[in-house]
């Protein structure tokens, strides 16, 4: 009897694990970014979001789990051929973005593949239609075309492209010593130009420097002229001032003289002596001829009879 209460606890417990187990399994938990789909009986049944969810046991089962965030698929290089035959290997980048779950799981079979084979075909239909110069210059122009073709096609596998870039254009070996060479050509000529600039501008800064060293010299030496001028002037008018001065001096003196012999009433003998001392000073001067009027030749002549008397007392 124990034994069998043993069997019984043993079994009861193992179906309760069981049933512990696939209700456990019932129990999903969808993360942030993702999206489940899950069938029923092999058929579609729902999208579920984030959260928690609970399916029923056997009959439904999650299909695929897919990724809603932004992805970035990097395909090898493709070769291509452009408008005037030049074979090149491209390679690109293509961004894309699940917005669709369902359609995602059953639009297409293999959806990356899809979107590989769909971008190379694309990719030489549009450089197919290009020259050479073309391509390497238009490279923003075959971006978008590119993404507004590979958006449409893709739009009914739930897949949205945002953006493509060609991250490579690799031109044949020969074309791309060429370029090179080119490149190296054109760095030259531009190494030549910024070199012949920096040397006409050298020429203008040592011309502009003499044209106003030469224009401060030339400044300066008007304004020591203008200087010069003025100290000339200056001591002109000084010196007209002094002999003006001098002149009003002379004659302030000659009419207070005047004035003094106004004042003390001189007879004749006086002025006439005062004539003959005019007469001797202008004798001691440098001229060779004087002029001496008859009235003053008279008195001469009394100033002669005059001496003589003088000596005559003197030797009494």
């Amino acid at each position: 009897m124990n034994s069998e209460n043993q069997a019984l606890l043993i079994v009861g417990i193992v179906i309760i694990v069981l049933i512990l187990i696939i209700l456990a399994s019932c129990i999903r938990i969808v993360p942030q970014a993702y999206a489940f789909i899950v069938e029923r009986l092999g058929g579609y049944q729902a999208t579920w979001g984030v959260g928690l969810h609970l399916k029923l046991p056997i009959i439904d089962r999650v299909a695929n789990k897919v990724l809603l965030k932004e992805q970035v698929i990097d395909f090898k290089p493709q070769p291509v051929i452009t408008k005037d035959n030049v074979t090149m290997h491209i390679d690109t980048v293509v961004f894309f973005q699940i917005t669709d779950p369902k359609l995602y799981t059953y639009g297409v079979e293999y959806p990356i593949s899809a979107i590989e084979n769909l971008t190379a075909t694309t990719l030489r239909n549009i450089i197919g239609d290009l020259e050479l110069d073309q391509t390497l210059t238009s490279r923003e122009t075959i971006n978008t075309t590119m993404r507004a073709n590979l958006d449409v096609a893709t739009d009914p596998w739930g897949i949205k492209v945002n953006r493509v870039e060609l991250k490579n254009i690799i031109p044949p070996a020969e074309i791309q010593e060429a370029m090179e060479k080119q490149m190296k050509a054109e760095r030259e000529r531009r190494e030549s130009i910024l070199r012949a600039e920096g040397e006409k501008k050298s020429t203008i800064l040592v011309a502009e420097g003499k044209k106003e060293s030469a224009i401060l010299e030339a400044e300066a030496e008007k304004q020591a002229a203008i200087l010069r001028a003025d100290a000339v002037k200056e001591a002109t008018i000084r010196e007209a001032e002094g002999r003006a001065q001098a002149i009003e001096a002379v004659q302030k003196a000659t009419a207070e003289g005047l004035k003094y012999l106004n004042e003390a009433a001189p007879t004749k003998q006086v002025l006439t002596l005062k004539s003959l001392e005019a007469f001797e000073k202008a004798a001691d001067g440098k001229a060779t001829k004087l002029i001496i009027p008859s009235e003053i030749q008279g008195v001469a002549g009394l100033a002669g009879a005059v001496a003589e008397l003088v000596k005559d007392d003197k030797k009494e």
